[in-house]
């Protein structure tokens, strides 16, 4: 099957035999149901070994399959009457990232989020979802204009991160980003994060000041990629699956450190298996998410944003000094 991953293998080659002696049943007189049930059976064991157990280094590779659905797709099935909007009003306008005013269940919400191509001619126009400096101040003029309207803020967050390139340097790349960081402390409407892909670094993190944060189960939430942290940790970037193993950067390991709420339950094998069914997830949790937050007053919201930082991680006396443990 095409898009199928490394460590699905052994899944692979099972159905490849179960299809063959179908196929050989179909054609011939020899009844071979007994030992295709045994297969299926076996099957239906091995992939939930397989899915249970997913490594580190595995959900890095689900969280790149080209076929992961992206903001776009999502959008067309969680929201409804998507207006786009464009450019940051100073220097133009950044493909890799989406957003607009929409309608979640009848409420008027303001959409935000990084967008990578399906095929390369998509890949090249939207940058390969690493966005310039003017992505960020178009996402930080929309987040301006929901709090101006009181419209609650939904951020979807896939990047590889920022793009490090000389014109994004030279056009304020880190300042747009550390902006972007300053504002959506301050915004008072309810914001909510999904990390629906990879998260990586200061580029999403310019999209990832929330009330709320939550991932999809087989996204990854770092300040490096596994090959960038083996390039500096063991001078070698083929070293990526042992830098995964070690990194934390998965919604279960983040879950329990805190950097995140919840994790939003994938289907198996992926979210690129079911796009419709993994929006029905996302779905459930933006309701609930909502539902708590929209009570809260505006002071309340900044308050809830600043609690939600502030108390990630530990922080005590270590040998006369104040450090986090």
């Amino acid at each position: 099957m095409v898009g199928e991953l490394e460590f699905e293998r052994p899944l692979i080659e099972l159905r490849k035999k179960i299809a063959e002696l179908k196929e050989f049943t179909k054609n011939t007189d020899v009844d071979l149901s007994s030992e295709i049930s045994k297969l299926e059976a076996r099957l239906v064991k091995l992939e939930q070994d397989v899915y249970e157990n997913i490594k580190p280094w595995d959900r890095v590779q689900i969280a790149r399959h080209p076929n992961r659905p992206t903001t776009l797709d999502y959008i067309s099935y969680l929201f409804e009457d998507f207006f786009e909007c464009h450019g940051d009003r100073v220097f133009g306008d950044d493909e890799a990232i989406v957003g607009g005013i929409a309608k979640f269940k009848g409420l008027p919400v303001t959409i935000i989020g990084h967008q990578r191509g399906k095929d390369t001619k998509e890949n090249i126009r939207r940058n390969f979802g690493m966005p310039h400096p003017e992505g960020y101040r178009k996402a930080l003029r929309l987040m301006h204009q929901a709090d101006k309207f009181k419209r609650p803020i939904i951020c979807f967050i896939d990047t590889k991160g920022a793009y490090p390139g000389k014109a994004a340097e030279e056009r304020g790349q880190s300042e747009a980003i550390a902006y972007n960081l300053f504002e959506m402390a301050g915004l008072k409407v309810p914001v909510i994060c999904v990390v629906i892909g990879e998260g990586g670094s200061g580029g999403a993190l310019g999209l990832g000041v929330g009330n709320r944060i939550y991932m999809l189960e087989n996204s990854t939430y770092s300040v490096i990629s596994p090959e960038g942290a083996a390039a500096i940790l063991w001078k070698d970037a083929a070293q990526a699956k042992r830098a995964a193993e070690t990194m934390k950067i998965t919604a279960p390991d983040l879950k329990e450190l805190g950097i995140i709420d919840e994790i939003i339950p994938e289907i198996k094998g992926g979210a690129h298996r079911d796009v419709k069914k993994q929006a029905e997830e996302i779905e459930r949790t933006l309701l609930s998410s909502l539902k708590e937050l929209m009570k809260l007053s505006p002071d309340q919201l900044i308050e809830d944003r600043y609690n939600r930082f502030r108390t990630i991680g530990e922080y005590g006396i270590v040998n006369d000094y104040v450090g986090v443990k």
